[in-house]
């Protein structure tokens, strides 16, 4: 047996503590010194083994000059903790709690404790990443399974993915993929006047530059000669009423379209689903189970259809595969990894979900199973029936005699405006319809006070001449008997079993015990970010005066809001150079497509439409492509030179001769490459000769703040991603929020709703609310009080310092793939792992998994060159964790060298069987040669504390072959 445990050696001393440092003494209440990982000292041990003298030096040699800020950014004093959080929390006050009845797809709920307590406000939950690596995810992986079987069987159709954004979007990427369906020329899309106005809204704007023309009518007076390749229905409609559209969907089938019904996911416990009346896909929101109304978002969407629509379905699906041991293990399916996105070939742009608010959903049903859940849903319609009785006895009609949760009221001879005061005056929100319809909506948290109540405002009285008593069995609006569900839901042993919080909570322990986040180890993820979630940033989320109010609540009830999106419009503005803000995008991929919206339509606002050519480098994340196509826009690819820069000649010559019709460039900087193009200015002074738009990507935007800004630079248009470097945390692949910026020749087109119509020509609604996520938008603003100007810019500064150590660390071993013209690279770093595979036959998803041995997420894999990692460290990371990670990785390539040099086997070693489990080391014979000990204690730390990965390498290939997205139901547990 060969001997592998090779001496893991940190390439720099450990310095012993400095208690003398006085600036750390001075900064002891600063909130930056908390958030940047590394201090004076150690600054100065990094410098000294990249070769420089100071930070400034480094800045000055990585960073060209021509773009560099001549001033610092003009930002408030950075505040401590306690200072930001009362600050904050003087804002919230300003938001006034209204019980809400608005409805429209929007609820309040009650979260259950244990969830709140050990999901939402767990970083164990929280600051994971996306689930690619899927060894390392598999408890994310196993609610995201729990999500898709929840919706499958509530849905009545046969696959669902993990999760979209909204409901809107949701049934925009509905549209679409029936459009691309479509097997006749129909370019019409039907909407029904029964469907939520917001997604009405989001429909029109995704059709627009598609060339689909949306048809809102009424579902009955439809005229089928029109050509339609799709229609979508509200289930029950906006104003509540539950319709019976088996002949309508009749009618779409023979027309050779696909139909989508937007679906309640608390009435299907009581209604019959979609899946059983024809329905082809549904869509819907979830937040009603378990998640905040939080002005709008985070809340997941959900997504199914028909098992044969499975390679047309956007977003993620959890499926279920084996790992080597041929034990069961989920990974994502159908290569709806974001990695391989088919580029301008993609239908979608979308490779965001909503992980961290699917897994609450799933947990809340998992939590009530379905007995629990039916339970919730028979009291909220009984006491919507009893409300509607009452109204009835006051003397005012009822539209609808088949409802769920809501009921349109006839007002007569008063104004629904009058009665609307009156209800703002017991500090209740009903939903204006028009002048004589009230809408009103109950949920989880209606008590029989609030029927009460709301009697009172009908009536203009508090004697009522009835009790509730009086009125909660004797009334005549019961679901009729074919409206109502007869199938069996979530009897899978999951959704019957944890019921206890006892039960419940050690089941979410065991859960992310399996994965891998921020609270285990870094994940150096080039392009994602994943740094710091700092706990005074998160705490605000929860506050009640952000969680608690409706996103269509009247505007002067947020006033605290509306400060908070004003403060911070107002530092991203200063930050990165432009004019205006839209913090509506609720993801990176939104915010791309939001931003060349904006540009298309200041081309046709000038009167210039037939500008339709996207130049995209061949180096451009997978997304950018999938928008433009979107956007109803060409992608012309531009090349890339050997250092991976733009080639400067080959965009002149596309861009001339494409000059007659040339919309945009989409440019990332730094470059996806990890590199500070010099000719960033050129590159964009080229496009605007030729009368383009410049977008950028602001996907790297860590290794800008502070140093220079996409404004200077000669950006048009730029997105943010607030879940990269402003802080907010990845939630295991979402919530994420992707704002623009632009210059001021775009800000009247920004994305704007009826609540934000300030816009003179706007491209309309991006997402279902007017601020897309809007409660995690504290996260940010916390962050950047706390930092400050001097904060960030040192952030910055200290980000790209932690990537040139590691580095120059690596590179005796690897090679660093791409450089700036000093010999530096930007905030990450391509490693080269392409010579392993030549000599010793280690592919780059062999070194990925031995990671996991050592304790670690692989850095971002195969992007954007095949056969790389590329590392990003950002400025949260220890020096230490810095040098674990190069030790863990200079420990990998000598086992690489072991089997180029004939040491062990080429097959049987420890990159080939890697990741290593418990029970293969324990359980049965050890047949390897090499020691039990060096496959599950590679390095001295995970001796002190090893995370033990749950399965070993799992068979993707398999998994495809055999694809299931759903649990097992509890029959198979049966004896």
């Amino acid at each position: 047996m060969v001997n592998l445990n090779f001496a893991v050696e940190s390439q720099i001393s450990q310095p012993q503590a400095n208690i003398t440092d006085k600036s750390s003494i001075n900064k002891i209440d600063s909130f930056d010194s908390r958030h940047i990982g590394v201090n004076q000292h150690q600054i100065q041990e990094m410098l000294q083994v990249i070769g420089v003298n100071s930070l400034d030096e480094l800045i000055d040699q990585t960073v060209p000059s021509a773009i560099r800020l001549n001033k610092p950014l003009q930002l408030p004093e950075a505040q401590t903790e306690p200072t930001a959080l009362a600050r904050l929390r003087a804002i919230a006050s300003q938001n006034q709690i209204y019980r809400s009845f608005i409805g429209m797809g929007y609820y309040n709920c009650i979260t259950p404790a244990v969830i709140l307590r050990n999901i939402l406000e767990n970083p164990g939950w929280y600051t994971s990443y996306t689930p690619y690596q899927a060894e390392i995810a598999q408890g994310r992986l196993e609610a995201l399974l729990n999500f898709q079987t929840m919706i499958v069987d509530l849905t009545g159709l046969e696959i669902a993915n993990s999760s979209l954004l909204d409901e809107a979007t949701a049934a925009a990427e509905a549209m679409s993929m029936s459009y691309g369906l479509c097997k006749t020329k129909a370019k019409s899309f039907f909407v029904d006047t029964g469907c939520h106005p917001q997604t009405i809204e989001v429909i029109k704007t995704r059709a627009l530059p598609l060339g689909i023309e949306v048809i809102v009518e009424d579902y009955t007076k439809f005229d089928f000669s029109t050509p339609i390749f799709g229609a979508l229905l509200q289930y029950p409609a906006t104003d509540g009423t539950i319709n019976d559209y088996h002949q309508f969907i009749t009618q779409v089938h023979e027309a050779k379209g696909l139909a989508i019904v937007a679906a309640d996911i608390l009435s299907l416990t009581v209604l019959t689903p979609p899946g059983e009346f024809g329905a082809d896909i549904a869509v819907g929101s979830t937040q009603r189970f378990g998640v905040p109304l939080g002005y709008g978002g985070p809340h997941a969407a959900y997504f199914a259809t028909k098992e044969k629509y499975q390679r047309q379905v956007p977003g993620r699906i959890v499926g279920v595969s084996k790992d080597v041991h041929g034990n069961s293990a989920l990974r994502l399916a159908l290569q709806t990894r974001e990695q391989h996105i088919r580029r301008e070939k993609a239908t979608s742009n979308i490779c965001t979900a909503q992980v961290l608010l699917a897994v609450i959903a799933s947990m809340y049903a998992v939590y009530h199973g379905p007995a629990g859940i039916k339970a919730i849903a028979e009291r909220v319609h009984q006491l919507t029936v009893t409300l509607a009785a009452g109204l009835e006895s006051l003397g005012y009609r009822i539209t609808s005699q088949n409802f769920f949760d809501t009921i349109n009221i006839e007002t007569g001879d008063k104004l629904a405006v009058d009665i609307l005061k009156v209800a703002a005056s017991k500090q209740i929100n009903l939903r204006w319809l028009n002048t004589n319809n009230i809408g009103v909506s109950l949920d989880e948290t209606t008590t029989e006070q609030d029927l009460v109540d709301l009697w009172q405002i009908f009536a203009d009285t508090t004697e009522l001449p009835f009790t509730v008593a009086d009125l909660i069995s004797n009334s005549t609006h019961q679901l009729q008997t074919y409206l109502t569900r007869t199938t069996p839901y979530l009897t899978e042993e999951v959704f019957n079993r944890y019921h206890s919080e006892t039960e419940l909570l050690r089941y979410l322990h065991q859960l992310e015990t399996k994965d891998i986040s921020l609270t285990t180890s870094m994940i150096p993820l080039g392009s994602c970010t994943m740094k710091l979630n700092a706990t005074a940033e998160m705490i605000p989320v929860t506050w009640a005066e952000f969680g608690n109010i409706h996103p269509f609540a009247p505007l002067e009830q947020t006033q605290g809001y509306q400060e908070l999106f004003s403060e911070l419009e107002t530092w991203l503005a200063e930050i990165t150079g432009f004019a205006g803000i839209s913090l509506q995008p609720n993801a990176g991929s939104q915010g791309e497509y939001a931003g060349l919206q904006v540009i298309r339509k200041y081309h046709h606002a000038r009167g210039e439409a037939h500008r339709h050519i996207c130049l995209i480098p061949e180096s451009a994340h997978g997304t950018n492509p999938a928008s433009a196509v979107m956007c109803g826009m060409k992608v012309v690819v531009v090349k890339c030179d050997a250092d991976g820069n733009i080639d400067l000649h080959d965009l002149q010559t596309k861009a001339e001769k494409h000059q007659q019709n040339l919309a945009a460039l989409m440019v990332t900087y730094p470059s996806t490459h990890g590199v500070f193009e010099a000719e960033i200015k050129t590159i964009c002074a080229v496009v605007h000769e030729y009368g383009g738009q410049v977008y950028m990507d602001g996907a790297n935007m860590n290794a800008q703040v502070g140093l220079c800004c996409p404004g200077d630079i000669g950006a048009d248009v730029c997105h943010l991603n607030l879940h990269k470097t402003f802080c907010i945390p990845h939630g295991g692949g979402g919530p994420g929020v992707g704002p623009i910026g632009v210059m001021p020749h775009l800000v009247s087109f920004l994305p704007t709703t009826p609540l934000t119509s300030k816009n003179a020509q706007p491209i309309g609604a991006i997402s279902a609310a007017p601020w897309g996520s809007a409660s995690i938008l504290t996260i940010s603003w916390m962050y950047i009080a706390m930092m400050g100007a001097k904060g960030l810019t040192q952030a910055t500064k200290i980000a790209i310092l932690n990537a040139n150590y590691m580095a120059k660390l690596l590179e005796p071993y690897y090679s660093v793939l791409f450089k700036g013209e000093a010999g530096f690279v930007a905030h990450e770093c391509i490693i080269d792992l392409r010579p392993l595979k030549k000599r010793a036959g280690v592919e780059v998803d062999d070194v990925a998994k031995r990671l996991m041995d050592y304790g670690f997420h692989a850095p971002t894999v195969s992007w954007p060159v095949i056969g790389t990692v590329m590392i990003e460290p950002t400025e949260s990371e220890s020096k230490e964790e810095l040098d674990r990670y190069c030790d863990a990785m200079i420990a990998i390539y000598r086992e690489a060298e072991a089997i180029a040099n004939g040491s062990i086997d080429p097959h049987n070693n420890p990159l080939k069987n890697a990741p290593h489990t418990a029970h293969s080391l324990i359980c049965g014979e050890w047949d390897h040669p090499y020691s039990r000990e060096q496959a599950a204690y590679p390095a001295p730390w995970t001796k002190e504390h090893k995370f033990w990965v749950p399965v070993g390498r799992i068979n993707n290939a398999y998994g495809d072959r055999n694809l299931v997205c759903s649990c097992a139901g509890i029959d198979v547990y049966q004896e």
